[in-house]
């Protein structure tokens, strides 16, 4: 029986306990921490866990706990992973990983000196949706990527960055682009790997509570493609979309193929070409079913790793890329000329201080409560026939 922590018992450790929760005899919930007072007893009791609760997540390290589970605001991810790790426990992530490379790579070193496991959350790659589109992909059916449009279209309402920790360099580590396109970039990143350049613009359009970017726009050059990244909290609708211009077809996410048949002139045939359509249905159709999707799936995997000694799916080096090209975009967008990649130790957006330095403060924070009513949604579905 693996006993699991969970620190941070706020909107997106539902997920988390939810899931556990589906495997009763393989993992119990045996700690809840959380830093305001009655919060993870509220949680406790909700949930009706047998667990003990905690106000400092250093109460837990000298405790028999296998699995420490990270749900708190992305400053403190780091802090509260390596110190579970050099206890001698697993841990699981929430994204994004760190506020920067150098606590990517602080984490990373803590993980190989302890020889525990480290997995970044990475949900939507246990989507089917995404594992079909991340497979067409790697069979060549398509052929060469040449063009890729990453839509991370999200809608939060002004009061969204009342909360205490959203909305600031220092708690938040950054806006949409960190937090929400985050899914988006990991996607990306997963499917083309690192780019060579990253040029992007940074704006807030409509939160004046908030110090960071509410919409940035980003293109990443690849040897011989370009992909385009737009992050966004303004997006009526949260139209979420993978689209790949290759060299035989279009494929996507919500799932689209499209192949256009050339005329002698260059010019396409108004219909497409049925015949790429159907083996790429075909394909699909061939791959087996998911049994568990989003945090369910992954943290599956991870307990699964845990039990036979195998590799976690997404790991630390997985959430180290997508925090390099996040921040490739802020260093790009803050000082108005491309970045180039890998971005060094010596560069000054390595570092916490340095991209707290360095990065636009559109507005101050002017408000900051303790929690927000209304549930929490994860996006698009990436399924045609219905939006979550």
């Amino acid at each position: 029986m693996i006993k699991v922590a969970v620190v941070g018992t706020g909107g997106i450790s539902h997920a988390h306990i939810g899931a556990y929760l589906k495997f009763p005899d393989r993992c119990k919930i045996v700690a809840l921490v959380d830093i305001i007072p009655g919060k993870a007893e509220r949680v406790k009791e909700q949930y009706h866990l047998d667990a003990a609760v905690y106000l400092d997540h250093h109460e837990i390290l000298d405790q028999e706990i296998d699995l420490v589970d990270v749900c708190t605001p992305p400053f403190a991810h780091a802090e509260i992973s390596i110190n579970a790790l050099r206890s001698g426990k697993n841990v699981v992530c929430e994204k994004p990983m760190a506020a920067s490379l150098e606590e990517c790579d602080a984490m990373l070193r803590a993980r190989d000196e302890s020889g525990k496991k480290l997995s970044i959350i990475a949900q939507n790659r246990f989507r089917e949706p995404i594992r079909n589109l991340k497979a067409l992909l790697d069979s060549g059916m398509a052929g060469k990527v040449r063009s890729a449009e990453i839509d991370s279209f999200w809608f939060r309402g002004h009061s969204y960055y009342d909360l205490w920790w959203r909305g600031t360099w220092e708690k938040e580590g950054g806006g949409c682009t960190l937090n929400h396109a985050v899914h988006h970039i990991d996607m990306l990143g997963w499917m083309m790997g690192t780019p060579q350049r990253v040029t992007s613009v940074l704006a807030n359009t409509g939160h004046d509570n908030a110090e960071v970017e509410d919409l940035s726009v980003s293109v990443m050059e690849y040897p011989g493609a370009l992909a385009t990244v737009t992050a966004s909290v303004i997006h009526h609708g949260e139209e979420q979309e993978l689209v790949f211009q290759c060299e035989k077809a279009k494929i996507a996410a919500p799932y689209d193929v499209f192949c256009s048949i050339p005329q002698p002139n260059g010019f396409p045939l108004k219909t497409p070409d049925e015949a790429f359509r159907k083996q790429a249905d075909a394909f699909i159709a061939s791959l087996p079913p998911m049994p568990y999707e989003m945090h369910d799936g992954q943290l599956d995997n991870v307990l699964t790793a845990l039990e036979t000694g195998g590799e976690v799916a997404i790991t630390g080096e997985d959430g180290r890329r997508t925090i390099e090209l996040i921040t490739a975009i802020y260093k790009a967008g803050s000082q108005h000329r491309p970045a180039e990649l890998p971005l060094k130790p010596d560069d000054p957006f390595y570092t916490v201080e340095g991209i707290r330095a360095s990065v636009p403060h559109f507005y101050e924070k002017t408000t900051s409560v303790q929690d927000l009513e209304g549930e929490m949604t994860f996006g698009g579905s990436f399924r045609k026939e219905k939006q979550e």
